[in-house]
């Protein structure tokens, strides 16, 4: 046990925020000026010296009633998130869990054709092929109809990606938007988002296949006049027919996607700006996010970020106070439900989704039980130790390596399956070193020719035999998700029986694709992981 005890110290010690921060000091004034796109094939491990279907199987749940504590007491219960973050009261009605890539995709076709002020899209990437094309068209459509109707087109389409992603490859996410931003200049907005870590030398030695994994833009939100998509899905063609993952479509909540929108717009101001031509500019006075100071970048897109934040707390606030003290009424729009939006940006110093996922996990309690799930499995050391030593019951769900999304990929990402088989075998083995294997399980996703992206939780309470609470959105509860991108989901709290009812379905699908790990899981042929994967997995595990 001692040599890989030392190994690990020494792999933790060789990347420590000090010596990033001299590394990023001295590349800056090295580099500043010099600006390339592409990077040696021999410099492939740069990144990690920087920082047929199986028969469905039920899963058990607790019993009891869904409605046992009523609105009253589920707000009480999470009231301390607006203490944190905006807290928007909405009808559970106009809240509906979508289930398939494809109910996704034809949701945001539909949508954008219809929109009359404003389309907001914010992604990772998005990609080239026949279907994502479609949906520029459909943005083409809707701009050509609102400018035909009137001399000042009032629809606005605002699109926020990842620079690195976003510019990969001689056909990209810019080459794709290029001509919508040429012949609707003045409505339209590409913002592309650049990592203020990627920068100096760093910038010059990473190659475009790997430099996104030093930071990115993760936020996946679609929003088409009042109506939003929130999901961990990306603009790309397998999202929207065999990756599964998940998707909220909140109809005509306006305050929740004024929210985003704005959210969207900070985010945006603070990016590169994409122009016809194909450059790219920053807004006037914004600091520069890889040629300017490191920290003036921080200081300036926190300030931005926050105002959003604060501005609608505060009205949140506000408002609630004053519908609170009037008669609600009855009917299908009684506002039954809380959403609370949680961002999620540790290079810029906002960590809002972390300090609520773990005061969630830390109050789980002894009677209830939490579903959660993640389509790459690499819990955080905090969140690992809050879920080994909580007092509630945890069924986790991950990909199996076949529904890996880098299963069969080329080069080092082809290995990053067999890091995660021994991530989860280091997890399964300390769960039953602990004695713990009555109180948290591990599931393995399975589905033939699909991959599996999904992740989030949903917690059932003492009593309850539906979800009262989920958590839907970009995260995925790893080292990635928590210190290096830029992540967005939302808590839904819920007394509405037949939102309940979607999202108990919802996991309950999920969960029915699965199998549970035991000991002899890792016993498989398939499960053998080489030695020189598990030497770099304390590495893949803060990178991918």
């Amino acid at each position: 046990m001692a040599a890989p005890m030392s190994w690990r110290r020494l792999v933790h010690s060789m990347y420590t925020p000090a010596i990033a921060g001299v590394f990023t000091r001295i590349s800056d004034r090295l580099f500043r000026a010099r600006d390339r796109r592409g990077g040696s094939s021999v410099l492939l491990l740069a990144p990690l010296l920087a920082e047929a279907d199986p028969a469905p199987r039920r899963v058990a749940r607790p019993t009891g009633s869904a409605g046992a504590q009523g609105t009253d007491g589920l707000y009480a219960h999470f009231r301390w998130m607006a203490e944190h973050v905006p807290a928007f009261r909405v009808p559970g009605t106009h809240i509906h869990v979508l289930t398939s890539p494809d109910q996704f995709y034809q949701s945001m076709k539909v949508r954008i054709k219809t929109a009359k002020r404003r389309v907001v899209m914010a992604s990772l990437y998005l990609g080239t092929g026949q279907l994502e094309q479609e949906l520029v068209d459909c943005m083409e459509e809707a701009l050509q109809r609102s400018h035909e109707n009137s001399n000042a087109p009032d629809l606005k389409v605002s699109v926020l990606l990842d620079y690195t992603r976003g510019s990969r490859g001689q056909i990209n996410s810019r080459t794709m938007l290029l001509p919508l931003l040429q012949r609707f200049t003045s409505q339209m907005r590409v913002s592309l988002y650049h990592t203020p870590d990627l920068r100096g030398l760093l910038r010059l030695l990473v190659p475009q296949r790997f430099n996104e994994t030093i930071g990115v833009q993760h936020i996946k939100v679609y929003l088409f006049d009042d109506s939003i998509i929130i999901s961990g899905a990306n603009l790309s063609d397998s999202y929207f027919t065999n990756r599964q993952d998940r998707y909220v479509l909140l109809e005509n909540c306006r305050e929740v996607a004024d929210f985003f929108s704005d959210l969207v717009e900070a985010v945006g101001d603070v990016s590169l700006q994409l122009q016809p031509d194909d450059s790219v500019t920053m807004l006037e006075g914004m600091v520069h996010p890889y040629k300017g100071n490191r920290q003036d970048f921080s200081v300036v897109a926190r300030k931005r970020i926050m105002e959003v934040m604060n501005t609608a707390q505060v009205r949140q606030r506000l408002l609630n106070r004053s519908e609170d003290s009037e008669d609600e009424g009855v009917g299908e729009d009684v506002e039954d439900t809380w959403v609370f939006p949680l961002v999620q940006m540790k290079p810029l110093g906002i960590q809002v989704d972390e300090q609520v996922t773990q005061r969630l996990l830390t109050d789980a309690g002894p009677e209830s039980t939490v579903f959660l799930t993640s389509g790459y499995f690499n819990l955080t050391q905090a969140y690992m130790r809050l879920v080994l030593g909580a007092g509630a019951s945890y069924r986790i769900l991950t990909a199996s390596p076949e529904v890996n999304g880098f299963f069969g990929a080329k080069g080092v990402a082809g290995a990053i399956p067999a890091a995660y088989i021994h991530i989860a075998r280091q997890f399964y083995n300390q769960v039953c070193r602990l004695g713990q294997q009555e109180r948290i399980h591990l599931h393995e996703y399975h589905r033939s020719q699909w991959t599996f992206h999904a992740k989030g939780l949903w917690y059932y309470l003492q009593g309850q035999d539906r979800p009262c609470l989920t958590l839907i959105g970009s995260p995925n509860f790893g080292y990635r998700s928590v210190h290096r991108d830029l992540e967005a989901q939302i808590a839904i709290v819920t007394e509405n029986e037949e939102l309940q009812s979607q999202l108990q379905e919802e996991q309950e699908t999920l969960y029915l694709r699965s199998t549970e790990v035991s000991d002899s899981t890792f016993e498989q042929p398939d499960r053998h992981v080489k030695l020189w994967v598990k030497l770099v997995t304390p590495l893949i595990k803060n990178f991918f």
